[in-house]
């Protein structure tokens, strides 16, 4: 039997950082959007509500 290669390559590691960020983004947008669907306005961490006057 072959012994398995458990070491990071650089195209494994880049793959699964794209995939990472992507998955952020992704959870970021789908958390935005539920917000703004229910007539809540989006607020950063800091207080900031982003509101149009």
């Amino acid at each position: 039997m072959q012994k398995a290669q458990l070491e990071m390559t650089s195209v494994k590691a880049a793959l699964l950082s794209f995939f990472m960020l992507s998955a952020i983004v992704i959870c970021g947008l789908g958390i935005y959007s539920a917000d703004a669907a229910n007539n809540h306005l989006a607020v950063d961490g800091y207080g900031v509500v982003s509101a149009s006057h």
